[in-house]
């Protein structure tokens, strides 16, 4: 094994492990730990997207979700986020939201919407009012007790809150796979779970693959140029505002203003940052989805900025 092995938690790596054609008995697996759906569900499983891998060259950032779809038509996306994001529960209703209408057309009935399932894996906390690792959200009546729907159905999965000791699920065998530090906690993943052995085996193959490993370097340099780029914007811009806003609350007065025209000038300088990462990003063909994620915009609001 190399000395430093690929972490299953870089989304590129997550994507060649779970979303390939070949590796779909531990894909299952994976899903059957987090999911309560029939069992014969899994008998066929498409990978919605298996091609965009093969397609990934000339370092541009591409969409690296797993989506799949089941043999009773239910659409599963499972995304991995290694750092927080702002608005992650909006994108996430989003996307979700997308998925459904997407089923039908102006002239379908809604019978033929089928569900829609979110794996969303963290690794940072994403739920602070509840000390668990993973959680199953619907549309629910929490004071009546009563599910008005489980078509759209979203579970977080956070590696930070993972206990110590096995809680005896397959699910915590999996989540101690993907928060593994050395070559010590892979093997020890491996023991308990025929199938994490499998995916420890392959992401050993992997972190040997002199491609793959050019694949994951240019993975890591395109997302930090995408966060200098972010985090130069966003100390230029919130220094614009800044000035804007102490002009602003010196004409007003210089108690109120400070308090006042800083946090306008603040704002406004996030928006003129948004903006600008936007321009940016489009310049080097970044897709508007990743560019939604690294913004505040919408992909309406980038796909009309594009156009301009």
């Amino acid at each position: 094994m190399p000395k430093q092995f690929l972490s299953p938690r870089n989304d590129l790596i997550f994507k060649l492990l779970f979303g390939d054609e070949r590796s779909k008995e531990i894909l299952t697996d994976f899903l059957k730990s987090v999911l309560l759906i029939p069992h014969e569900d899994y008998d066929t499983i498409t990978i919605l997207d298996p091609h965009l891998l093969p397609d990934y060259k000339d370092g541009k950032l591409g969409i690296i979700d797993v989506k799949l779809q089941t043999k009773s038509g239910k659409i599963i996306n499972i995304e991995i986020q290694v750092e927080h994001i702002p608005q992650m529960r909006e994108r996430v209703i989003f996307y979700d939201a997308k998925m459904v209408t997407e089923q039908i057309g102006a002239s379908e009935n809604y019978e033929k919407i089928k569900k829609v399932i979110s794996i969303i894996i963290t690794n940072h906390e994403f739920i602070q009012a509840s000390p668990k690792y993973h959680h199953r959200f619907t549309l629910y009546d929490s004071d009546n007790q009563v599910e008005f729907t489980d078509t759209i159905e979203i579970h977080t999965l956070e590696l930070p809150k993972i206990p110590g000791v096995s809680d005896g699920t397959p699910l915590w065998d999996w989540m101690k796979f993907l928060d593994a530090k050395n070559e010590e906690d892979l093997d020890m993943a491996a023991v308990a779970n025929t199938q994490v052995n499998n995916a420890v085996i392959r992401l050993k193959e992997l972190s040997a693959d002199e491609r793959t490993r050019m694949l994951y370097e240019s993975r890591i340099k395109m997302e930090r140029d995408i966060y200098s780029i972010t985090k130069g914007k966003e100390d230029a811009a919130e220094k614009r505002g800044m000035e804007r806003g102490l002009q602003r609350g010196m004409e007003r007065g210089i108690q109120q203003g400070r308090n006042e025209g800083i946090q306008q000038g603040i704002e406004r300088g996030k928006v003129e940052r948004d903006y600008a990462i936007a321009r940016n990003a489009l310049k080097i063909n970044i897709p508007i989805a990743d560019i939604a994620k690294l913004t505040n915009l919408t992909p309406e609001e980038i796909e009309s900025l594009r156009q301009d």
